[in-house]
């Protein structure tokens, strides 16, 4: 499994957001040059994340971007499932397109396991956690 920029740009403009979130909407622009990011690539995910409920998008000049929720209530799973879609390490975890072997195939407890390690990890972190940890490295 690897993880895209989208998914890990998602979890940086997230991240941002809410370490930002007690002065209003957060602008695309500040958040680009803070993370040395591409504002058009930005624009994108920032769509995707308000188009599903996870960020509050906001017009004019004191626009921009706010959580809709605590970053309690966001976890690192529930951001990168919605960028990146599904997270299985094979397709036949994910959902997707099984292949043509996978009713004598000897390795679906293995590949099941991973999965629920990957997913139980993701989901364990919040985006306060991060904070948190952002914060103490400081």
């Amino acid at each position: 499994m690897k993880i895209s920029t989208k998914g890990q740009y998602a979890l940086r403009l997230m991240m941002d957001v809410a370490e930002h979130d007690g002065i209003g909407f957060v602008s695309l622009k500040d958040v680009a040059a803070r993370e040395n990011l591409s504002i058009k690539y930005l624009e994108q995910i920032a769509g995707t994340l308000s188009k599903s409920g996870m960020l509050q998008s906001g017009r004019g000049a004191q626009g921009g971007y706010r959580l809709s929720k605590v970053p309690e209530e966001y976890t690192v799973g529930s951001i990168l499932r919605l960028t990146e879609g599904s997270l299985a390490p094979v397709a036949c975890m994910g959902g997707e397109d099984r292949c043509k072997v996978c009713c004598e195939c000897s390795t679906p407890g293995f590949w099941a396991g991973l999965y629920g390690v990957i997913n139980e990890y993701i989901d364990r972190y919040t985006l306060a956690d991060l904070l948190k940890e952002q914060t103490q490295k400081k």
